[in-house]
Formats: structure tokens, C-alpha cells, sequence
């Protein structure tokens, strides 16, 4: 055998680049280790937690649709339930409102006479109206129940009862007052052909009033200086912050009396001979219904009930009064409302004129 020994390997010439050898080993110049190999296991728990993300955010926006729908249901549940109590509320409860057989036609004059208030010429005489043209209508009630108002609303009506009593002289109208039915309100039912009341209702007050403030004294006394220019004499007659003046008191005074003769002349006409001679009928005060039978501004005592029974002879009443829409109301608010939210989306002034 030779004893000739074999060149080492390459390995084993230069320990230091033996990657094999253990741990602590330096290693060659030049030389980079190789990259970690991939976890499997953290890969899946990645995938997983992203997995886990989306499934609450799908669940989280599926729960919040359905919070949503249940909300939208509620409201529209509770909207429906607010028009059905609007609409309950504005139907009346004593009286039919239907009509359908021979029947008496109920007309209310309730609160005070204003063209923006529910006592309004327009509706009153819409009313009206509505209860001659019924066929079946025996005879009209006017049950008043008013302080009075404005004169030029009063005469409206007046005129018109007038009118619908010539044009139908086949249907009676009767005005029956409850507790109070003064000054603009008697006026109205004076035309009616004859007027009812309960002994303790008020009826009266035939007369015309204006009245105001003057705050002259307290400008002096607070040291404030009224500063007035107008084009025209007597443009700022009574004015409330300028002295009284004597030729102004009289012209309004002398006004006030022509529209008072006006209202003596509509009560007169409506009337007539049952008025009894009497210092005090038209100086704005008030009587009961018993003293009014006695100056004969009320011809008898009864009630509604027992005019449209024993007096008309009809006892189903039907109700003709014009009552406030609440269902339109409701929507023009409901409406309007809308409107502001969507103008306050879009930035839009809550006033159109800013």
C-alpha cells in the first residue's frame, strides 16, 4: 500500500468555511446564510384574523341595516297613529256628519270673528251654503257661541243669511246662542228668523269700540325724543308715541259712530218690531237671555236640541260647520320641516332672504 496521503478537500482546507461545523462559528467573508423557510402556521393565523375582520364588519353593517329598518318602521307606525288621532280629534262628536233623510243642518260660530280665525266669513258662509243645498235639510241652526270680532267679517254673513233665507224661503234658519254672543256675533245672527238662548246666555253689546295706548309720559320721562316725518296732514293721526290731538279724537269719534248707526240698522232690519223701546238696546252693554226676550233680542229660551225637534221638527242633526283640515296641516309641517333638513344638508339659508 502507498503511503502517499490525498490532497484535502476544500472544505477541509479552511475550517472557517465549513458552514457544517457548530454553533459559533465564524464564517467566511463574502458568504450569506439563506433565507428562513416559510411558516405555514402563521400564514393560516394571518388569513384567519383578516377572515375574523371582515365577518364582524359584514355582521356589524347587517345588524346596523336592520337597527335602521326597525327604526323606519316604528316611525311610519307612529306617524300612522298621529294621522288616525287627527283625524279623530277633528271629527265631530255630537252631531252626524253624514247626511242621508230629512235631517237639521248644524252651523258653528265658536270664538272670536277674524278672517284668520276659525270664525271666518269664508268658511261660515261655505257652510252655510253646503246645509241649504242639502235637499234634506228641514232647517238651519246657527249655534253662536262668540264675543264678537270684526265688523266687515259680521256683515259678510249677515248679508249672506240674508240672501240664502230669500233664495230658499222653504228652509228656516235659527240662530241659538250658548253662553256668550256679543257685539260682531249678534250682529251676524241678527238675520236668522228667530233667535234662541239659554236664560243665563249674554247677548247684547250692539256697539263699536277702538282703543290704544299713548306713551307720550313715559318718553319724557325716559328722555327719548319722538322723531315723526310724514307726507300727508294728518298720516300720523293717533299716533300712540305723539300727543293726542282734539280734531283727531273727533273724526275718529264721528267714524265710530256711522259704523255703530250701521250695526243699529242691521239689528233693526233682522228684528224689526220685536225690538222694545229702550234707552239702553244700543249702548254696548249686555243682557241675559232672559232680559234679552224681554228688550226682544231673544225670542224664546230653548236649546238646540229642542229647537231642531220641537220648533223644525227634525231631531237628527247633521253638522255642516267647516272644522280646521288637521291631516293638511300636518302635512305642509311635515313638509316644511323636511324642506329645512334638506336645506341644512345642502347649506342653504334657513331664510330665503339672506
Amino acid at each position: 500500500m502507498s503511503d502517499e496521503k490525498q490532497p484535502p478537500s476544500p472544505d477541509e482546507q479552511d475550517p472557517w468555511l465549513n458552514e457544517g461545523s457548530g454553533p459559533g462559528r465564524p464564517r467566511a467573508s463574502g458568504q450569506h446564510s439563506a433565507a428562513p423557510a416559510p411558516d405555514p402556521q402563521g400564514d393560516a393565523s394571518e388569513q384567519r384574523w383578516e377572515r375574523d375582520v371582515l365577518t364582524k364588519l359584514a355582521l356589524s353593517a347587517i345588524q346596523e341595516q336592520r337597527r335602521t329598518r326597525r327604526w323606519g318602521i316604528f316611525f311610519k307606525a307612529l306617524f300612522f297613529v298621529f294621522i288616525l288621532m287627527a283625524l279623530f280629534v277633528s271629527a265631530p262628536k255630537d252631531w252626524e256628519k253624514v247626511g242621508g233623510g230629512r235631517h237639521t243642518a248644524l252651523v258653528e260660530l265658536n270664538g272670536e270673528i277674524a278672517q284668520d280665525k276659525r270664525a271666518n266669513a269664508d268658511d261660515l258662509i261655505d257652510a252655510l251654503r253646503a246645509a241649504f243645498r242639502d235637499k234634506s235639510t228641514a232647517g238651519v241652526i246657527i249655534r253662536a257661541d262668540s264675543p264678537g270680532g270684526s265688523p266687515v267679517q259680521a256683515g259678510l254673513v249677515n248679508d249672506e243669511i240674508f240672501r240664502l233665507r230669500k233664495q230658499h224661503p222653504d228652509i228656516p234658519v235659527y240662530a241659538v246662542v250658548t253662553d256668550i254672543c256679543a257685539s260682531g256675533c249678534y250682529y251676524i245672527i241678527s238675520a236668522a228668523d228667530k233667535i234662541y238662548a239659554d236664560k243665563a246666555s249674554l247677548v247684547g253689546s250692539i256697539g263699536v269700540l277702538m282703543n290704544g295706548f299713548g306713551f307720550t309720559g313715559a318718553l319724557n320721562k325716559l328722555g327719548i325724543e319722538r322723531r315723526l316725518i310724514t307726507s300727508g296732514r294728518h298720516k300720523a293721526f293717533l299716533d300712540p308715541f305723539s300727543p293726542l290731538k282734539e280734531q283727531d279724537k273727533k273724526f275718529m269719534q264721528a267714524l265710530l259712530d256711522r259704523v255703530h248707526r250701521q250695526f243699529i240698522d242691521v239689528v233693526k232690519k233682522g228684528r224689526g218690531n220685536r225690538l222694545k223701546p229702550s234707552d239702553q238696546l244700543f249702548s254696548g252693554l249686555v243682557w241675559t237671555g232672559a232680559e234679552g226676550v224681554k228688550l226682544g233680542l231673544v225670542d224664546e229660551l230653548r236649546s238646540t236640541r229642542d229647537v231642531a225637534r220641537e220648533v223644525i221638527g227634525a231631531d237628527r242633526v247633521v253638522d255642516y260647520t267647516r272644522h280646521p283640515d288637521y291631516f293638511q296641516r300636518l302635512v305642509q309641517r311635515f313638509g316644511a320641516s323636511m324642506g329645512r333638513r334638506l336645506g341644512s344638508l345642502l347649506g342653504l339659508p334657513a331664510d330665503p332672504l339672506e
